[in-house]
C-alpha cells in the first residue's frame, strides 16, 4: 500500500470514528432524527469515497449533503412535527416527565428544624437541632446556586463545638437560592428542605410512580393514569399534570384548524389578506416601476442618470432602516404624516390601531421598499421594444395609454411574468416588514392564539410557535406546512412559465 492510499484510508478511517461517536452521543441522548440522519451521511460519505465506482459522485455530493442537511431535513422535521402535540407543555419524553414529577415534594407537618450555618476557609456547614434535641451536622460543602439538588447527610455533632464563623440574617437571605437547592439526611432517611430564612422542614416525595407507569399523589391519594392521546398524566377526574410528553396525534392539529372557531377564523381572515397583501403588492409596485420607467425613457427629460440614482435609492438601503423610519413617520401622536395631515385637512388617522388603515400603511411601506426592483425591470424591458412600434402608432393617432395597454404590457408581461410570481411568492412569506412595523396588530378580537389583522401566515405562524403562552409548536408546524404547499404550488407554476423542464 503506498502512502498516497495509507493517508487516504487512515483519513477516512478517522472521520469514520469522529462521525459514529457523534451519531452514539445524539443516539445517547435520544435524538434519534439526527442520529439517523448522519448516519445515513456518513454511510454515504464513505461509500462515495470508498469506493471506485462512486467516483463521479464525489464532486456532487457535497451539495446534496448540504441540501440534505439544510433543506430537505428542516422541511420533513417540520412536517413531522405537525403531525404531534410538541408544545411548551409537552416538549419532554415519558420517563423524563417521570423524573421531573418524582422530584416533586410536599412539607409534612409538625417537622420543622431552626438551622444554623456556619463559614470557616470558604465552605460551610450546616447543623440542625433534631426533636430530642441532639445537634446534627452536615460535612463541610461549597454553597453554589446551581439548580440542581444537592443531598447532604446530617451526622450527630457531639458535645464539641461547630468550627467556623455563624452566617447571620443577611449572609443567609444572600444564599437562599442555593440553600434551597439543599436537601438535608436525617439518619433515619428522613429528608428535610428549606422552608424559611430559619429552618428546615420534613419533606416527603409528592409522587409514587408504579410498575404500570401510574402515579399516585402522596398526599391526597389521587391516581394520576399516563393518557397516551394526549401526552399528560391524568385523574379519573380529568385533573391534568404538568409537565407533559410528545406523543403523536395524526391530523389533530390541521383538523384544529378547519374545526376551530377561534382557530378557524382567524386563520381564514390571515390567509385572506396575505394573499391580498401579496397580490396589491405586486400590482402597485409593478404599476408604480412601470410608470417611472416610462418616464425616465422621455427624450425631453434632462438629467435622467441623477434622477434614476434617487429612485434607485430606497433599493440601496437597508429594507430594515426604511421600515423603521417609516414606523416613525406613520406614529399617530408624534409622527410628521400626522401633522401634515392635521394641518392640512385637521385629521390624525389611527395608522397602528385601526385594521383597515393599518393595512393601508403596510402597502404604502411595501409598495415603496418593492417599487425600484419593479422600476430597473421595467426599464430594461422597455429598451427592448422596437421605437418603430410606437412611431407607427402616433401615426395611427394613438395617445400614451393607448401605447401603455396596447404595446408596451402586451410585449413586456410575458418575460416579466415569472418575476412577478417570484415576487408575489416573497411577499407571501415577508416577514420582516410585519414584525418591524406592527408585529401583527391589531389583534383579532376572540382568537385562542396570538393573532392580528395585519399578521401574514408567516409571521402568524412565528406568533404561535415562540409568543403563544403555550408555544403550540405542533400546530405552527402545521400551518408551516401548509404554507410551503402553497409557495411550492407557486414555484411551480413559476417553472412552468419559465419555460423549465420539471
Amino acid at each position: 500500500m503506498n502512502l498516497r492510499a495509507l493517508v487516504k484510508w487512515g483519513a477516512l478511517g478517522a472521520v469514520s470514528l469522529l462521525a459514529f461517536y457523534l451519531i452514539l452521543a445524539l443516539y445517547l441522548q435520544r435524538q434519534f432524527m439526527f442520529a439517523i440522519l448522519f448516519l445515513v451521511l456518513t454511510g454515504s460519505a464513505l461509500y462515495v469515497f470508498a469506493r471506485s465506482k462512486a467516483y463521479t459522485y464525489r464532486y456532487i455530493f457535497p451539495a446534496l449533503a448540504g441540501m440534505s442537511v439544510f433543506v430537505l431535513f428542516p422541511l420533513f422535521y417540520t412536517v413531522a412535527i405537525g403531525f404531534t402535540n410538541y408544545s411548551a407543555d409537552n416538549l419532554l419524553t415519558l420517563p423524563r416527565v417521570q423524573q421531573v414529577l418524582l422530584s416533586h415534594t410536599y412539607q409534612v407537618a409538625g417537622g420543622r428544624h431552626d438551622f444554623e450555618l456556619r463559614e470557616q476557609g470558604g465552605r460551610y456547614r450546616l447543623s440542625i437541632t433534631d426533636d430530642q434535641g441532639a445537634r446534627l451536622v452536615t460535612a463541610p460543602f461549597s454553597l453554589e446556586a446551581s439548580g440542581k439538588r444537592q443531598k447532604l447527610s446530617l451526622q450527630p455533632a457531639g458535645s464539641q463545638p461547630i468550627a467556623g464563623d455563624k452566617v447571620n440574617l443577611r449572609g443567609i437571605i444572600q444564599h437562599k437560592k442555593a440553600l434551597n437547592d439543599l436537601t438535608l439526611v436525617l439518619p433515619d432517611k428522613t429528608l428535610l428542605s428549606m422552608v424559611s430564612l430559619r429552618s428546615f422542614g420534613a419533606v416527603k416525595p409528592l409522587y409514587t410512580v408504579h410498575s404500570d407507569n401510574t402515579l399516585v399523589n402522596n398526599k391526597t391519594g389521587e391516581v394520576y393514569y399516563p393518557n397516551d392521546k394526549s401526552g399528560f398524566y391524568e385523574s379519573a377526574k380529568g385533573e391534568t399534570l404538568s409537565p407533559g410528553w410528545t406523543v403523536a396525534i395524526g391530523w389533530a392539529n390541521y383538523v384544529r384548524v378547519l374545526t376551530d372557531p377561534t382557530i378557524r377564523g382567524p386563520f381564514i381572515q390571515i390567509f385572506t389578506w396575505t394573499v391580498t397583501f401579496a397580490l396589491l403588492t405586486v400590482v402597485f409596485t409593478l404599476g408604480l416601476g412601470l410608470l417611472l420607467a416610462s418616464l425616465l425613457q422621455w427624450d425631453q427629460v434632462r438629467g435622467k442618470g441623477f434622477y434614476r440614482t434617487m429612485l434607485i435609492l430606497p433599493y440601496a438601503v437597508p429594507a430594515f432602516i426604511s421600515i423603521l423610519i417609516f414606523k416613525g413617520l406613520f406614529n399617530q401622536n408624534f409622527g410628521e404624516i400626522n401633522l401634515v395631515l392635521q394641518h392640512l385637512f385637521g385629521v390624525r388617522p389611527d395608522w397602528f390601531s385601526d385594521p383597515f388603515l393599518a393595512k393601508v400603511m403596510i402597502l404604502i411601506v411595501n409598495t415603496w421598499l418593492g417599487y425600484p426592483y419593479m422600476m430597473l425591470l421595467s426599464m430594461g424591458l422597455l429598451q427592448s421594444i422596437p421605437r418603430d412600434l410606437y412611431e407607427a402608432s402616433a401615426m395611427d393617432g394613438a395617445g400614451p395609454i393607448d401605447n401603455l395597454f396596447r404595446i408596451t404590457i402586451p410585449l413586456i408581461i410575458k418575460p416579466l411574468m415569472p418575476l412577478l410570481i417570484a415576487s408575489f411568492a416573497f411577499n407571501f412569506n415577508n416577514f420582516v416588514l410585519i414584525a418591524l412595523l406592527t408585529n401583527g396588530a391589531p389583534d383579532i378580537i376572540g382568537a385562542s392564539t396570538p393573532a392580528g389583522t395585519t399578521d401574514l401566515l408567516v409571521s402568524y405562524t412565528y406568533r404561535i410557535a415562540f409568543q403563544d403562552a403555550g408555544q403550540n409548536f405542533g400546530l405552527a408546524a402545521a400551518i408551516a406546512t401548509v404554507i410551503f404547499l402553497l409557495v411550492g404550488g407557486l414555484s411551480l407554476i413559476n417553472l412552468k412559465l419559465s419555460k423549465v423542464k420539471v
